[in-house]
């Protein structure tokens, strides 16, 4: 385990399987500006370690034993909002999936992801963004969107023609750059809708404005 400096991102992981705990601790704190501070083999150990050690990102499996990984996501966000989760799970189209990102989970990746890929993916989410495994993001969601609900329908009113037009684009997993290109306005004005759509919707990022856009009816499941 690396000795935390304050340049470092401070990680916690929690996991019931040993190994793959471990493993993944390893894979983590190998990275030179990522340092593992604590390891869990459920979710009460694991909020047991997020309220002493506040880490910036706390890596949860889903399926653990007593406090399951949603539960653990929750609590953590709701009690230490500058920790942020991201969701490990075996399957694509886990069952809990969708109730983590509600959650307020920042992340989902597979536990097969390319190790590169989950330290981006802390990275990311330990500087403010979000971060769904791109091979499955479209299938969650047209698993797990719910039809349109009117309190839902009725949130997305207050946002401008252009702020709507924009959170399609976020739903499509669009990246700033590529938001602008689209509507033919600069990066910097894209930047700023998405942070007045974000505060509009009581938001904390993109992922959770993907999930309103979807509750909204904003974008269908299949059609994104």
């Amino acid at each position: 385990m690396a000795t935390p400096h304050s340049d470092l991102i401070t990680v916690v992981v929690a996991d019931d399987q040993s190994v793959i705990r471990a493993g993944i601790a390893a894979v983590l704190d190998a990275e030179p500006d990522l340092s593992v501070v604590g390891q869990a083999s459920d979710g009460r150990s694991a909020l047991r370690l997020v309220a002493q050690l506040r880490p910036a990102v706390a890596v949860l499996d889903i399926r653990m034993p007593g406090l399951d990984g949603v539960a653990a996501a929750a609590a953590i966000t709701a009690r230490h909002p500058d920790t942020r989760a991201v969701m490990l799970t075996t399957f694509g189209l886990d069952e809990y999936v969708y109730a983590a990102l509600r959650a307020g989970a920042s992340g989902f990746m597979l536990k097969d992801a390319e190790p590169e890929y989950l330290a981006s993916a802390v990275r990311v989410v330990a500087a403010g963004g979000a971060m769904l495994d791109p091979g499955v993001t479209h299938r969650l969601l047209d698993r797990f969107a719910a039809a349109p609900g009117p309190a839902e329908a009725a949130l997305l009113q207050c946002l401008t023609r252009r702020e709507t037009q924009v959170l399609v684009q976020v739903a499509r997993g669009l990246s700033n750059a590529e938001i602008a290109a689209v509507l033919h306005i600069s990066t910097a004005t894209v930047k700023d809708h998405v942070a007045m759509i974000l505060g509009k919707l009581g938001v904390r990022d993109r992922v959770q404005a993907t999930i309103a856009a979807y509750e909204g009816g904003l974008i269908r499941p299949g059609l994104a």
